[in-house]
């Protein structure tokens, strides 16, 4: 026995070795990767603005999307090195459009009063709106109201005045280069995409693949929604494809390219997974899926490989005034700051090693 101790205690120290190695690369490639999270307000049960922005430090979360302005979060941001992508709300896009004066007041009010402190990275003018929208005929005017005084105050080069829409907006997204806008959505945004290429904006979308799969009618598998099959999806040209989330990124690179657009980068502005209220809504697919997606997002997509995507997790909590029931259950941490699982690094192994790095 005392001839096995030795080598028994390298073989362990070897291990220790080797698994503090990968969490210090596992880490390192999370800061790489700045990741984002959605911080939506809906709740009469979350914790106060200042809790929640140490919150994000704590978890290495370096940007955070808030949908509207709120003076406690941008108060408790102030000093952080937190980048910001804030919303112009779309009950505020008529007035905004239809007065450069108001947008000018929205633009003071909240954003060059704390510019100074807070790292401001977009502006984003509405949120989901389509042609459909009644709202539609104000958006690009909004937009180009507000990116008027960010220009003004000489923050244009900081800050990005965008929009965000969702890959329902395509005519198909399969395969992924046959995407395009269909004819009755270019009218509306062709402007869009041409304001954004000479302001040198990306475009937001907010890319959910669990939309897809519990749409049954997409026939669309489990493992492809969440980043953990290995056979291909879709084969395009020589492009092969394992998940849902880079066919629809994909997708809406192509119309944008068809559109006029390929200069433009996407931004992942929403993704993530309910861990309850749906069907595939569970705590263990959460985890999953928004553990591989902090991941996968470093590598780009098949068609723009080794370019990292810009993505912001949805959302950082359960938000209880929300409806239907699945809008409930986004959130990566319950009201109380305890997290609902937690976020893990994946290890490239054949035998897919997963530990928590919190």
């Amino acid at each position: 026995m005392a001839m096995l101790k030795a080598p028994l205690q390298g073989l362990m120290t070897s291990m220790v070795l080797l698994l503090l190695g990968l969490l210090m690369t596992c880490s390192l490639h999370l800061t790489e990767a700045q990741k984002g999270a959605c911080y939506g307000r809906l709740g009469d049960n979350l914790p106060p603005a200042e809790e929640v922005v140490e919150l994000y430090i704590q978890n290495n979360f370096q940007r955070m999307r808030l949908y509207d302005p709120n003076l406690a979060a941008l108060q408790a941001l102030s000093g952080s090195d937190i980048e910001l992508m804030m919303g112009v709300s779309n009950d505020a896009l008529q007035d905004v459009a239809t007065s450069q004066d108001t947008a000018n007041s929205w633009v003071k009010n909240y954003v060059t009063n704390y510019s100074t402190n807070v790292k401001f990275r977009y502006i984003v003018v509405g949120h989901n709106v389509n042609l459909s929208d009644s709202l539609a005929q104000f958006l690009l005017p909004a937009m180009k109201n507000i990116n008027n005084m960010i220009s003004a105050a000489g923050l244009d080069n900081q800050i990005k005045v965008s929009t965000a829409i969702n890959p329902g907006v395509l005519g198909t997204s399969n395969p992924p280069s046959k995407g395009f806008f269909p004819a009755e959505a270019r009218s509306f945004l062709d402007p869009i995409i041409s304001f954004l290429v000479e302001n040198r904006a990306p475009l937001l979308v907010n890319i959910h693949p669990y939309l897809i799969y519990s749409d049954m009618s997409q026939d669309t598998s489990l493992d492809h929604a969440l980043f953990t099959a290995n056979e291909v999806m879709v084969q395009d040209g020589q492009l092969e494809y394992r998940n849902v989330f880079d066919s629809l990124v994909d997708a809406v690179y192509s119309a944008l390219e068809e559109a006029g657009g390929g200069s433009l980068e996407i931004v992942a502005s929403e993704s993530g997974w309910p861990s309850a209220g749906g069907t595939g809504a569970t705590l263990d697919n959460a985890r999953i899926y928004n553990t591989n997606l902090i991941q996968h997002v470093k590598g780009g997509t098949p068609k723009r490989p080794g370019k990292a995507i810009e993505t912001y997790v949805f959302t950082m909590f359960d938000e209880n005034n929300k409806s239907p029931e699945l809008e409930k259950h986004w959130g990566l941490f319950l009201p109380n700051k305890q997290p609902k699982y937690p976020l893990l690094c994946r290890i490239p192994s054949t035998t897919q090693i997963v530990f928590s790095i919190d």
